[in-house]
Order: structure tokens, then sequence, then C-alpha cells
């Protein structure tokens, strides 16, 4: 999938920011099969968040009306809008031009949805009724955020709502218990699914593919990890009663595991996994993909909800629908929790030693998470919406952040040749110079606002191969790269005539061009009497 245009007529949750937003960000004859991300960059409340906001609820709506089994609610369903985007329906076939749109016809009193693909010049109206049109639609749309964004993450938590509330009812329905309940195309990874998408991809991975996510771990390879399944505590009201496909989750849980114990009072199942060769065969056995064990340990993970009293639940649930705001569910203590990681040991790449996964840093713990979010994704048009992702890296991180992206195996980036995951499109928002270094100028949207509206421009300069300096200059304007406490003591010593003075303040400067202003400055004024 690769975006070519975006035109939000009118977007009510942004109040007002996005209305009348149209960009082009690629042309209909862009290379199709490269992995070719790109950048939002500018100031905060420029619009950055918002419009990748707006573009998960616009995919979310077409999804409701489409695939319904899969999308349940909308999040705002009264966005107008017109997105055209390249996406290859069918493996191994052309790329098809699509353009779906919201907004009123003719006479009409209420807005119209349409899908539409091109076919030569022309374009054919696509039936939403018909099971061929979700093939134009994103396979996936995955949202990440590094903290709690709640802009991004409002039409992802509706998503998980409404497929929270069928597998409910599915599995108190005795005659219904043993229906499948579809998976959602709207996918949140955040801080809380770290291991989730951590253990996924140790069980499934390729060496060379566990080694790109634990490469600046330290570790070399996950040694054990424990599950814990609680379906009978004192936090849960009742015992939790689940649908056949979590019940089989269990029973598939306790066939790979080295050993397992069951307490018949709590109904608590524990889960022991030492992780080698056989135990990856026995998870690729019960489970296709690390995507697929990942959606299986996030299903169990959702079960957590139920240790939360059902009054703030549905409080939470009717604040995000009804306010238009990501209010998130509590997290409940780990002792209360249904399902629960623990004792999450790697061994050391320096001395072989035990490593508990608690002792990782926090960005040690994201970059393996955001890493492994998209080696999950092995299939062509999945859409990644990724806020501030390098957020919480150090600058050495950063810096290699795109490289790295580029670089997985997943990606064509390391060896050139197309694959289903160089098919995928990436938008990811940043205050840093780091990202747009990496990336040519046209792939890089400065994002800035003028009579309370989002104004977007491509930098004036190339931005590829650019020093961290001239970057900030161009996207936010800050001439020059020095914090203001200093510099305000930079502009007051340039009108200095005492000597002495600046010959002090030199000496506690560190190197910039505006040092060595001061002291040619200095160099100017005669030496004090005596000197």
């Amino acid at each position: 999938m690769k975006l070519i245009r975006i035109h939000i007529i009118s977007a009510r949750t942004c109040g007002g920011l996005l209305d009348g937003f149209n960009r082009v960000f690629r042309m209909s004859d862009s290379q199709f099969d490269r992995f070719d991300p790109l950048c939002l960059i500018g100031p905060n409340g420029s619009g950055k968040s918002q419009l990748m906001q707006v573009l998960a609820e616009v995919f979310q709506s077409v999804c409701h009306a489409v695939v319904p089994m899969e999308e349940r609610l909308e999040a705002n369903p009264d966005n107008l809008f017109e997105i055209e985007y390249l996406i290859r329906p069918v493996p191994s076939s052309p790329p098809v031009h699509v353009m779906i749109s919201r907004n009123y016809a003719g006479k009409r009193k209420k807005p119209v949805l349409s899908v539409k693909r091109k076919t030569e010049e022309e374009w054919t109206e696509c039936d939403l009724n018909d099971q061929a049109t979700g093939s134009l639609l994103p396979t996936r749309i995955v949202g990440y955020t590094s903290g709690d964004n709640e802009t991004l993450s409002l039409p992802f938590l509706v998503s998980r709502g409404g497929y929270a509330d069928e597998v409910g009812r599915t599995a108190l329905n005795e005659a219904t218990r043993s229906n499948t309940v579809a998976d959602t195309r709207l996918m949140l990874i955040d801080y809380g699914t770290n291991l989730e998408v951590l253990v996924a991809n140790m069980l499934f991975g390729t060496e060379e593919q566990r080694d790109a996510l634990l490469d600046e771990a330290r570790v070399e390879r996950l040694h054990s990890c424990r599950c814990i399944v609680q379906l009978n505590h004192s936090a849960v009201t009742n015992e939790v009663q689940l649908t056949d496909e979590l019940s089989e989750y269990l029973e598939n849980l306790k066939k790979c595991s080295t050993c397992y114990l069951f307490e018949e009072k709590t109904k608590t199942f524990t889960f022991d996994f030492w992780i080698n060769e056989e135990t990856r065969k026995a998870f690729r056995h019960y489970w296709k993909s690390a995507l697929d064990l990942y959606r299986a340990f996030h299903k169990l993970a959702m079960l957590n909800d139920l240790a939360i009293p059902k009054k703030t639940r549905q409080r939470v649930r009717k604040e995000t629908r009804e306010r238009h705001f990501a209010a998130r569910l509590p997290e409940p203590a780990d002792d209360d929790k249904v399902f629960r990681f623990e004792q999450v040991k790697f061994i050391s790449r320096i001395d072989d030693s035990i490593v508990d996964y608690v002792s990782l840093s926090d960005g040690e713990h994201q970059l393996c998470q955001l890493l492994g979010m998209m080696l999950m994704q092995g299939t062509s048009g999945v859409l990644f919406l990724l806020d501030e992702p390098e957020s919480h890296f150090n600058p050495q991180w950063r810096v290699k952040f795109i490289s790295k992206v580029m670089g997985l195996p997943t990606n064509a980036g390391k060896r050139g040749a197309p694959t289903p995951a160089s098919e995928q499109e990436c938008l990811l928002t940043t205050h840093a110079p780091f990202v747009p270094s990496d990336m040519s100028r046209e792939r890089v949207f400065i994002f800035s606002k003028a009579d309370g509206k989002v104004v977007v421009q491509n930098p004036s300069i190339e931005t590829y191969g650019t020093t961290f300096d001239t970057i900030v200059e161009e996207c936010f304007g800050v001439v020059p790269p020095i914090s203001k406490l200093s510099l305000a003591e930079i502009e007051m010593l340039k009108t200095s005539t005492n000597r002495e003075e600046l010959q002090n303040a030199i000496k506690r400067l560190g190197n910039s061009v505006q040092k060595a202003l001061l002291i040619e400055r200095m160099m100017q004024l005669p030496e004090a009497p005596g000197n």
C-alpha cells in the first residue's frame, strides 16, 4: 500500500484544525515495491498526530461498512474525506489505484461513503457489500505510540472495545461459544504489549530476525519465561468464561510448555517454558506465525479488563465513544491480572549469564517492541502509523533508527529484493532531526499552523545526509542551534565593552560560531591598563 493523496474535508475530532487539508504525498506512478516511509515533522500542536488519528478513523469507517465482522464500531462517523492510494489486492497482480471518500452527493442529506478503483483512466464504483471490495482496503492498520498518546489511540481503543464486547457475548452464550470472533484490522501496539510482541518474535523469528531485535540490548536469545492465567480469583467477580478459541489457546500453551501446574481453587494455570529449538517447533505447530501467536497472547491479555470493576469499564468506554477522548482503562495490579508473563529471562551476549527482562532499560524494551512489531507484519497492504517512535531512544539509537528499520530482514532495505513488507506504507511523526537526515526531502513534510489551519510543505533543502543543525533550522526555525538561556547570555555579551568580562565568559562557553564571534569581538577591544 502507498498513500497518494489525503483530503480531509471535515474532521470534527480535530476541532476544525484539519478541515480543508489536501496534500499529495506521492505520485500515482511512484515505485510500489519499495519500503519508503513518510516523515511528518514540526512543533507540538501542528496537526501531525491528528492527521494520523483521522487516517485511522477513515479506514476504520470504511472497514466498518465493508467488513463489519472485523470492525464493529466507528470512532468518528462524521469525518468527510477523500483519500487515494495504491494497493495490491491479489499477490502478483498489478497495483490498483483506489479512492475512498465520504461526502455529500447531489441533494442527499446524509454523506455517501464510496470506494472506487481506477480502470485505465476511468473510476469504477465498487459495491460495499462485495467481498472483493475488502481486498482493496489495508490488510491491517497498525498504530504505535511509545507513550500515552490519546490522540492516535482513540480509534484503536474503540476498535478494541467492540472486539472485547463481542468476545464477552460469545463466551457467555453456550450456543455461540464455539464461534471464532474475527480479528480487528486496527491494531494498537503500545508499552502494555511489549512482552507479547517480544516473546512471539523470539519463538517464531529466524536467528537473523532475533539478532536484529536484540542487537542493542546486549542479550543473545530468550532463555525462559512463564505465563500465568487465573480464571477465578478475588479481583474478578465471576469465573472467567472463555470462548472455545481462547480455551484452545490454553490447551496449546499446555502442550508447548516444558512443565505446567493447575491450581483448582483459583483455576490458575502456570506454564513454564525453557526455550530451545524443540520449544519453537512446538509453537510453530500450533500457531502459523509470530503475528498469529501475538494475537493469541493479546486476546488472553484483554481478559485483564475483567479485573477492573464493570462500572469503570462502562464509564471509560462511554467517554471514549461519546466525548471523542481516548480514555484508557486503569492497569490492574499484576497479581490481579487474568493473564500475565513472569520471569522472562535472556542469555547475556557478553558472558552467557542470565539476564532478567526487567533489568533492561525502557529504551531497550521499546526498541525491541518497535522492531518486533514491524517484523511480525510480513504481508503487503499494511499501514503503519508511528507516533514519535524514536522519542525514548538515546542519540546513538536515534541516528541508527531508520537504517535499522530499513535493514530488518522482512524489508527490502538490506537485500534490495522486493518482499511483501516492501509494499507496506509507513507514516511517522518526529520532533527530532535524526529521522529526516535519513530521508529525501520528497518524503519529509514540515507541519506548522497559520490562522488556525495546518500548513504542510516539503523542506526547501535536501534533507538526506544533511546535518542536524540545518534540519532543525529548516523545520523549526531554531537559529542558531543553541538553547535559550545560554543564547540570551551570548546576545548580552555581544554588546559588552569589557574585555575582562568577555574573557571570563568565553572560558565558560562551549564551542560554537557564536563563541568564535565573541572571541573576535574581545580581540578588538583594548586591554585594561596594566595588563
